[in-house]
């Protein structure tokens, strides 16, 4: 499975991202404490993410770019409830999450920096590489060393390398999953969304989304992913080209991302957003575009050359490519940080 398998995670993180930034980023409860791992601060709450339907679609589109050998592949992968659709298990890490053998996976969704600092750093916002960025590093290295090595099976569990590494390939490229710590990511900014109200997280998450297909695509998510192709495929083609790629000795590049998040966190998902503020018209079409764009440039190549980061990670007790509550014990050896 080699090659194929190699394939696969190339059209994952090309295509995965395309439409599964904005639409279904999260919740608040990815700032959940982790077990083992002190965060700043226990993020607890309810589910806002755009919910189940979003993660399904994105996938689903993603699957149908896929060569058949790749669709192959995934499917060998995939645990026997999906039925063969990665759409069925995009939002397992959400779902999981909360659980408590799981509870190591929450601060896995995000990469916050600390209040007033519009930059990302990774030795500093993704302490023992425990967030979103280190976690893509792992999960890639984990699919590619064993497109290499066969022997690798052993150690990782593909499956659930699949279905994080999709899921948080979609996490990076919300703004406020890397937002201030302080505020944790805008879970404590509550504003109001026209008359109700809410959080700027939130907001974030799946208010201007909802927003967008209630006013322009008739409700229809379908609809609304048709329209960002359009525009990937037209009114954007000329931008394309600067979204950027990899570098040659990368097998994944979540760290400009990352860095690209916060920027626009502070410049558009802050901005005017300050705590009791009423957030209407003006904040919603000026802040449309930029979620909109930040859902296609998931679009650029994420794969370099052959090269991979240098870590290794091992599993508690033996591996099992059914779905089982495992947790890993991972060693992060050093690993190339762009």
């Amino acid at each position: 499975m080699g090659l194929t398998l190699r394939m696969w995670v190339a059209s994952l993180l090309l295509l995965t991202h395309l439409l599964h930034g904005a639409l279904c980023w999260g919740d608040d409860g990815h700032y959940a404490a982790v077990e083992g791992v002190a965060p700043a601060t226990e993020r607890l709450g309810p589910p806002l993410c755009w919910g189940d339907d979003g993660h399904y679609a994105v996938c689903k589109i993603a699957q149908g770019y896929f060569e058949e050998e790749t669709v192959v592949a995934v499917k060998k992968l995939l645990p026997a409830y999906a039925d063969g659709e990665l759409a069925a298990v995009c939002s397992w890490p959400d779902e999981i999450k909360r659980l408590p053998q799981w509870k190591w996976t929450a601060a896995l969704h995000f990469a916050d920096t600390p209040d007033d600092k519009c930059y990302y750093d990774y030795s500093r916002d993704c302490p023992n590489d425990w967030c979103v960025t280190g976690a893509i590093f792992n999960y890639t290295n984990q699919l590619m060393s064993a497109s290499k090595d066969s022997q690798s099976i052993v150690h990782y569990n593909l499956t659930e390398a699949l279905m994080f590494l999709s899921h948080y390939m979609g996490d990076v490229h919300q703004p406020l999953h890397e937002g201030f710590l302080g505020d944790l990511g805008g879970n404590k900014v509550k504003v109001n969304w026209y008359n109700q109200e809410t959080n700027l997280h939130r907001v974030w998450d799946d208010m201007i989304i909802e927003s967008a297909l209630e006013k322009y695509y008739n409700s229809s998510l379908s609809v609304m992913i048709h329209a960002l192709q359009d525009k990937l495929k037209y009114g954007w083609s000329n931008d394309v080209w600067s979204w950027g790629s990899c570098q040659l000795n990368q097998t994944a590049c979540p760290n400009p991302y990352a860095s690209e998040s916060i920027d626009l966190a502070c410049k558009y998902a802050y901005r005017n957003a300050t705590a009791g503020t009423t957030l209407g018209d003006y904040y919603f079409l000026s802040r449309l575009p930029v979620v909109e764009k930040r859902i296609a440039q998931g679009r650029r190549d994420s794969l370099g050359s052959d090269s991979k980061p240098n870590l290794f990670c091992e599993t508690e007790a033996r591996y099992r490519m059914k779905l089982r509550p495992i947790r890993p014990y991972c060693l992060f050896i050093s690993m190339h940080v762009s």
